[in-house]
């Protein structure tokens, strides 16, 4: 047998594993806004909403963060210890886009700015800054979630 006959099983073996790696990242959670999709990090218990996006540099275009809180009601963020810049869109309990907190800027200097939303919202999701001009989301639009 030749040395690229057997070297052909192999490849296939390491391409099976590759496609199904990708498969399982694939399958984390992800939300869909305007027709993009964003992997996301799910910050659903008190401890991972107060950290939120903290002491992190970056953040691919691709990524974002869903808050999610047991009730809609108005919420209030602000961006102690955050790096970096983003947008904070706030969704009401079936996932419609109540307001949107654009470019909001890192905290500088203490007490930080408070940034709310104008209605009841249940789920929150922050987005590098300029991601909601991109994509002309706009109050009403849906949010699709995938867990």
């Amino acid at each position: 047998m030749s040395p690229l006959r057997r070297l052909c099983p192999i490849a296939v073996a390491v391409l099976a594993s590759i496609t199904s790696a990708c498969a399982v990242h694939a399958a984390g959670p992800s939300v869909e806004l305007k027709g993009r999709h964003f992997a996301i990090e799910i910050a659903a218990d008190e401890q991972s909403r107060a950290r939120g996006l903290m002491f992190r540099d970056s953040m691919p275009d691709d990524h974002g963060m869903l808050f999610i809180f047991d009730r809609p009601y108005v919420q209030t963020f602000w961006m102690k210890n955050t790096r970096i810049p983003l947008d904070i869109l706030y969704f009401d309990a079936n996932y419609k886009l109540v307001s949107v907190q654009e470019r909001v800027p890192p905290c500088r200097s203490d007490p930080c700015a408070q940034y709310p939303s104008t209605g009841p919202a249940q789920y929150v999701l922050e987005l590098n800054a300029g991601m909601t001009q991109k994509l002309g989301a706009k109050p009403g639009d849906t949010l699709a979630v995938t867990r």
